[in-house]
């Protein structure tokens, strides 16, 4: 039952590492429930966590569900995508209300010469409020069971949110190799320049903490920083491939809101422009207490390129996003919403620009396809 608590100890934990806001950051809890508010988009990841008891935990501190067992004991964030309200259907909202989360396994492959194989799993997670939408009405579904609940969850009409995650899965490695592991530079690829906007930040190993504290994630490579040098091969704490993900979105949104705002008669509004869809990958590891880059550059209408860049420069995460705006023209009480302002409030410096934006043609959008409806029965079902 989504509410305004976990969303704000997220934006608490983000909030010295991301510029200040068009509005000001709240000084006190908001209620535990807000009629009408939104889950701030990709805030859906600290919610519907894994519940596994902590004796089924892996030696890694992994939930055990979708790993593949032995040899592959090591995983990593390999990336994913998101498609936010298809169908138009209701975004999810923080009501304090029944919601569900419907989870499987949508694809298994194995890549790599023998003896280093990896497996890939994909996770498609399906996300939805009851108590929204004429098709629940319909079905009457705010009392339903689980069964009849997943049996709606297939059909994309019924769901705010569909998510796909790709992990990986790594062999074990033996102390020599993972001792020289971090002492080998990896490959190097080149992010565009002149992004339309950019900000730098260095992530703590208190962030690190508190993002897996938000997820229920005991993974050690965030937390145990001898753990990832002499078993994993890294030199330091591992940030969390979805928090790389809230940042490039947390920024883009940002820039969007700043573009989107306006001051008339001493009011300030700011125009609702939501992001609509989100892909990407993880190219390179970031490290606690190493900086990185955190930008995007506008593609053409409502397409944006988005990246993150390691403190060598170089393409550490790679996605494109995509916006819509339903509404154009002067601000109205449809297509702006009042954003509440205070003399002194120190969140009122804009995101800055880094350079123009690009005019190249978008790519198409990705589909979202079901497979084998069937399978979803033989999924967990969280609420």
């Amino acid at each position: 039952m989504p509410t305004t608590l976990p969303s704000y100890l997220l934006d608490v934990t983000l909030r010295d590492f991301l510029p200040p806001r068009v509005a000001p950051f709240p000084r006190r809890l908001p209620p535990m429930t807000v009629e009408g508010r939104d889950i701030p988009t990709t805030h859906h990841l600290i919610y519907f966590p894994p519940a596994s008891r902590l004796s089924a935990l892996l030696p890694d501190g992994t939930d055990p569900e979708q790993s593949p067992g032995g040899p592959f004991v090591r995983r990593m964030w390999a990336g994913g995508r998101i498609n936010f309200c298809p169908s138009d259907h209701p975004s999810l909202k923080m009501l304090g209300q029944r919601a569900f989360c419907l989870e499987r396994i949508s694809d298994v492959a194995i890549k790599g010469t023998t003896g280093d194989e990896k497996v890939y799993v994909t996770i498609e997670r399906r996300v939805s409020q009851v108590a929204t939408g004429k098709q629940w009405k319909k079905r009457s579904l705010q009392n339903a069971g689980e069964e009849t609940v997943r049996q709606c969850l297939v059909d994309d009409a019924y769901c705010s949110i569909i998510e796909h995650r790709n992990i990986v899965f790594m062999r074990e490695r033996n102390r020599d190799a993972a001792a020289d592991g971090h002492k080998k530079p990896g490959k190097t690829l080149q992010p565009p320049q002149n992004p339309t906007f950019s900000h730098v930040l260095t992530p703590t190993a208190a962030l690190l903490f508190r993002f897996s504290a938000l997820t229920f994630n005991a993974h050690r490579i965030h937390l145990d920083k001898q753990y990832c040098q002499e078993t994993e091969g890294h030199r330091n704490l591992l940030v969390h491939g979805p928090l790389s993900l809230v940042l490039m979105v947390e920024l883009l949104h940002r820039h969007l809101t700043n573009l989107g705002t306006t001051v008339i008669a001493g009011r300030t509004f700011v125009r609702s422009e939501s992001i609509t869809e989100i892909e990407y990958r993880n190219l390179a590891p970031l490290y606690a207490e190493e900086s990185m880059k955190v930008c995007g550059k506008q593609k053409g209408e409502g397409e944006w390129d988005l990246w993150i860049e390691g403190p060598e420069g170089g393409y550490a995460v790679k996605g494109k996003a995509k916006t819509t705006n339903k509404y154009s023209g002067l601000p109205s009480h449809r297509s702006f919403k009042l954003a509440e302002s205070e003399s002194n409030a120190e969140d009122s410096t804009p995101v800055p620009d880094a350079g123009e934006s690009a005019t190249d043609e978008p790519d198409p959008a990705p589909r979202h396809t079901l497979e084998d409806p069937e399978e979803y029965g033989k999924m967990p079902l969280a609420s």
